[in-house]
């Protein structure tokens, strides 16, 4: 009476024959060689292949950690250089709301589209002035349609998501009507206004943050009450160059100066407040 067959012993997914390996009984792996039988040979773990290099460890003092550092500035689109020199950064693309007003002119508005569509957004742009906006929306994104102008209330929802977050554009005039679109996780709005109108007060005291470029020094007085700015700031809001704008919050001010790269200058022309 011959033997019972030993039933085989692979795992799913790797065949049901003895172990996988030529030559080798089910259940067992691969030994390692004998270097005094078969020579110089690399020691092989089982199933895990050859050893790595082995260097010493690096080791720190508890007390030298505090002086390790990773200098990591702001996540968001550069939107210039500060009076340090250093980065200004606007977080556009974020999981929370953002409501941002800028009173300032076209060229401004359009160089913070472009470098919102360079981190990845899509910009969709709201306009009673698609002829201001179809040209560089056309050379923007290398051919990809990353840049969108849509008449006044014929924007559609844009679906943001972390993957695809949302910038929208607002240039509307002095009266922008109320939006059917609301800022929303990963969908920021920038409302655009040339100058200050019967509605800017409200905008402003309602917006996370506003950009204010040269402006009259009435105008510049009423930004100065809704935005609580000190007096050097509302003296100095009439005489900002083209390429300076005062972006602030109820509690924060920060001048930045927008230094336009080849690219942009080529397509957009020079620094300048008014269209």
């Amino acid at each position: 009476m011959s033997a019972p067959t030993a039933p085989a012993t692979g795992r799913p997914g790797f065949g049901s024959s003895a172990s996988g390996f030529p030559g080798q009984r089910a259940g067992h792996l691969p030994r390692t060689p004998d270097p005094s039988r078969h020579g110089p040979q690399r020691r092989l773990r089982a199933a895990f292949g050859l050893l790595g290099p082995r260097r010493e460890r690096h080791l720190v003092d508890a007390g030298a950690l505090a002086q390790l550092s990773l200098p990591v500035g702001d996540d968001g689109m550069v939107l210039g250089i500060d009076p340090d020199n250093q980065p200004a950064v606007l977080g556009l693309c974020r999981p929370t709301r953002l409501d941002v007003v800028l009173v300032g002119g076209t060229w401004l508005a359009q160089v913070i589209a472009l470098r919102a569509a360079a981190i990845g957004a899509r910009v969709a742009v709201e306009t009673a002035r698609p002829q201001l906006w179809s040209p560089m929306a056309q050379a923007a994104g290398g051919g990809q349609q990353c840049v969108t102008v849509h008449p006044v209330g014929r924007i559609a929802p844009q679906g943001p998501s972390p993957a695809s977050p949302v910038l929208i554009i607002r240039d509307l005039g002095i009266r922008p009507p109320r939006s059917r679109l609301t800022t929303q996780p990963w969908q920021s709005v920038l409302t655009l206004l040339p100058y200050l109108g019967p509605t800017a007060p409200r905008l402003l005291s309602t917006a996370d943050v506003v950009g204010i470029q040269r402006i009259s020094p009435q105008e510049s007085d009423i930004v100065g009450r809704v935005m609580r700015l000190g007096r050097d700031d509302v003296t100095s809001l009439p005489s900002l160059s083209d390429s300076v704008a005062l972006w602030c919050t109820q509690k924060h001010r920060q001048y930045v100066m927008t230094q336009p790269t080849d690219a942009e200058t080529g397509l957009l022309g020079a620094p300048r407040r008014m269209d």
